[in-house]
């Protein structure tokens, strides 16, 4: 069971415990399945070769749920309760990319924890980047 971390204990620039996963053409598939979201930008090679992006990129909510998990990670219940996140896409998360999401506490308003946030390719391109809030006690 995840553990809520105390709002007493944090300090601005306390990072938080990095999540990092390997995209691959199989989980972008899962996630097409799951969201309904069948794009062929996302899941047909031959499509997605005549695009911008040259192939198949991952779906933009897929690479954000990274960071979710990282916040559930540290804040456990209080981040499915209270959380909420501003980020803005800046790039395009590929098959067979590793992507980290990582953020940090920028400051401390009472219970309300604010971190900024952000998912970066093996390249250290910015995919996501913003800030998550999030109420502990």
């Amino acid at each position: 069971m995840q553990q809520t971390r105390d709002a007493r204990t944090l300090r601005p620039g306390d990072g938080l415990p990095a999540v990092t996963k390997t995209l691959t053409q199989e989980k972008i598939h899962r996630y097409a399945e799951a969201s309904g979201d069948h794009n062929p930008l996302h899941v047909d090679a031959s499509y997605a070769a005549t695009t911008q992006f040259g192939a198949t990129i991952a779906h933009g909510m897929l690479v954000l749920a990274y960071i979710s998990e990282m916040m559930t990670a540290s804040f456990g219940a209080s981040w499915a309760g209270s959380g909420g996140l501003k980020v803005r896409f800046r790039g395009a998360a590929r098959p067979g990319d590793t992507v980290t999401a990582a953020g940090r506490v920028v400051k401390i308003e009472g219970e309300k924890v604010v971190c900024e946030v952000e998912c970066r390719n093996q390249n250290g391109e910015v995919l996501i980047s913003g800030e998550a809030s999030v109420r502990v006690s």
